[in-house]
C-alpha cells in the first residue's frame, strides 16, 4: 500500500467511525419516537369518556326506560339495565374483551387475554393504558345489551333475559366488534368489516344497528304485548324519561369523542357535531309530530334527540358541522316515521323503540356517513367529494351485521324458549313485572 493510501485511509477513518456512532444513534432515537408512550392527557380524557359512557346505562338508561313503561314494570325495567352492567362486566373481563381485540383472523379474537391475563399497569394501548382502552370498550358492551331490553320490556323472563343477554355478548357482540375495530399495532383494519373500508367512528353498527336488530327479533319473537293496541300503554312517568335522555345526551359525548381514543383536534370535532346533530334531530322529530299530531310531545323531543346521537354516532369522527346538521334533521323524521308509522304498519310490538331509533337511526347514520365523510377529518372521503363507492361499502356494512345479528339472535331466543321459556305467564304479565319477579314495587 502506498503512503499517500494510507494517509488517506488514516484521516477518513475516525470520520466513518464518528458516522456510524451517529447512524446508530439516530436509529436508536426513531426506535424511541416509534415505541408508544404514555401520554397524561390522552389518559386523563379517556378515564373522563369512560365514566361518562358508564353513565349513560346506569342511570340514564334505566331512567329513560323507566319512565316509558307503566309503573307496574319500572323497577323490572332498571333491575334489567343494572343487572346487565353487572353481568357485561363479568364476561368482558372473562372473554368478551379477549374475543373482541385480540388475535390476528378477521372473524373473531383469540384467548390472549381470558381473564385479562397480560394486562399489566405499564401495558399500553397507542398513548394510553390497555387497562383504560379496555375499560373504555367495556362500557360500549355494556350499553348495548342493555338498549335491547327496551324492544321486549313487560315481558321477558328475568332468567331468559341475563342467559340470552351473556351469550348474546359473547356470540353477537364480540365478533361484529372484532370485525369492525380490531386493528394490529401499525393501526391497519384485521377485522374485515374494518378491511373492507366500513366507516364506524364510535358504533353506529356495532352498537346501534347490532342492538336495534337483535331488539326487534326479540319483540317478534315474544309477540306483542298482552293488550296492546287496546289496553292503556302510557309512560308512567316521563320525567324519569326527561332525566333519563339528558344523562345519555351528556354521556354520549365521552361515547363519541372518547372515541378518538386521544385529547386532539378529531375528538373535538366529534364533541361539536354530536351536539348539533342531537339539537338538528331533536327539533325534526317535534316538528314532523307537530304537524302531523297537532301538538310537540316532551316524549317525541326527547326521542328525537337520542335518535341524532345515534345516527352521528357512525359518523361522529369522519364529518363536519354541515353534514352532522344534516344528517340529524334527516334522522329525528325517518326514526319518528320508524317508531310510528313502521312500527304500526308491520305490527309488532317494540316496546319502547328499540328498533325504531337505535335500529332505523343506526342504519341512517351508517349510510349517510357514507354520504358526508371529509377526507380532511377522517381521511377518508364521501360521495359529497367524489367517493360515491364509500356509500355502497356502507350499505354492505349494514346489511352483513343485519343478517349476522337477526340469524344468531333468533337462534338464541329459540334455544332459550325450549330450555326456560322466555315469557312470563299472561298473569304475571297482568301483576307485572316488578311484583311478580322482584317482590317489590313502586309508591
Amino acid at each position: 500500500m502506498s503512503n499517500r493510501l494510507k494517509t488517506i485511509l488514516s484521516s477518513v477513518g475516525p470520520a466513518i467511525g464518528l458516522t456510524l456512532v451517529a447512524s446508530a444513534a439516530l436509529a436508536e432515537e426513531a426506535t424511541a419516537a416509534a415505541a408508544p408512550t404514555l401520554n397524561a392527557g390522552d389518559t386523563a380524557w379517556m378515564l373522563t369518556a369512560t365514566a361518562l359512557v358508564l353513565l349513560m346505562t346506569v342511570p340514564g338508561l334505566a331512567l329513560f326506560y323507566a319512565g316509558m313503561v307503566r309503573k307496574k314494570n319500572v323497577l323490572g325495567v332498571m333491575m334489567q339495565s343494572f343487572a346487565i352492567t353487572a353481568l357485561v362486566t363479568v364476561l368482558w373481563a372473562v372473554i368478551g374483551y379477549s374475543l373482541a381485540f385480540t388475535g390476528e383472523s378477521p372473524f373473531i379474537g383469540g384467548l390472549d387475554r381470558l381473564f385479562l391475563d397480560g394486562i399489566e399497569k405499564t401495558s399500553l394501548s397507542g398513548t394510553i393504558p390497555e387497562s383504560v382502552f379496555m375499560m373504555f370498550q367495556m362500557t360500549f358492551a355494556i350499553i348495548t345489551p342493555a338498549l335491547i331490553t327496551g324492544a321486549f320490556a313487560d315481558r321477558m323472563k328475568f332468567s331468559a333475559m341475563l342467559v340470552f343477554m351473556g351469550l348474546w355478548l359473547v356470540l353477537v357482540y364480540a365478533p361484529i366488534c372484532h370485525w369492525v375495530w380490531m386493528l394490529d399495532s401499525k393501526g391497519a383494519a384485521i377485522g374485515f368489516l374494518g378491511a373492507m373500508g366500513v366507516l364506524d367512528f364510535a358504533g353506529g353498527t356495532v352498537v346501534h344497528i347490532n342492538a336495534g336488530v337483535a331488539g326487534l327479533v326479540a319483540a317478534i319473537v315474544l309477540g306483542p304485548r298482552k293488550g296492546y293496541g287496546t289496553d292503556n300503554m302510557a309512560p308512567h312517568n316521563l320525567t324519569l324519561s326527561v332525566i333519563g335522555a339528558s344523562l345519555l345526551w351528556v354521556g354520549w359525548f365521552g361515547f363519541n369523542a372518547g372515541s378518538a381514543l386521544t385529547a386532539d383536534g378529531r375528538a373535538g370535532m366529534a364533541m361539536a357535531v354530536t351536539q348539533i346533530a342531537a339539537a338538528a334531530a331533536a327539533l325534526s322529530w317535534m316538528f314532523a309530530e307537530w304537524v302531523l299530531r297537532k301538538k310537540p310531545s316532551v316524549l317525541g323531543i326527547v326521542s328525537g334527540a337520542v335518535a341524532g346521537l345515534v345516527a352521528i354516532t357512525p359518523a361522529s369522527g369522519f364529518v363536519g358541522p354541515k353534514g352532522a346538521l344534516i344528517i340529524g334533521l334527516i334522522a329525528g323524521m325517518v326514526c319518528y316515521w320508524g317508531a310510528t308509522g313502521l312500527k304500526h304498519a308491520l305490527k309488532y310490538d317494540d316496546s319502547l323503540d328499540a328498533f325504531g331509533v337505535h335500529g332505523i337511526g343506526g342504519i341512517t347514520g351508517a349510510i349517510l356517513t357514507g354520504v358526508f365523510a371529509v377526507e380532511k377529518i377522517g381521511g377518508t372521503a364521501g360521495l359529497l367529494e367524489g367517493n360515491g363507492g364509500q356509500v355502497m361499502t356502507q350499505v354492505w356494512g349494514v346489511l352483513i351485521t343485519l343478517v349476522y345479528t337477526a340469524v344468531v339472535s333468533f337462534i338464541l331466543l329459540k334455544v332459550i324458549d325450549l330450555v326456560i321459556g322466555l315469557r312470563v305467564s299472561a298473569e304475571e304479565e297482568r301483576e307485572g313485572l316488578d311484583l311478580a319477579l322482584h317482590g317489590e314495587t313502586v309508591h
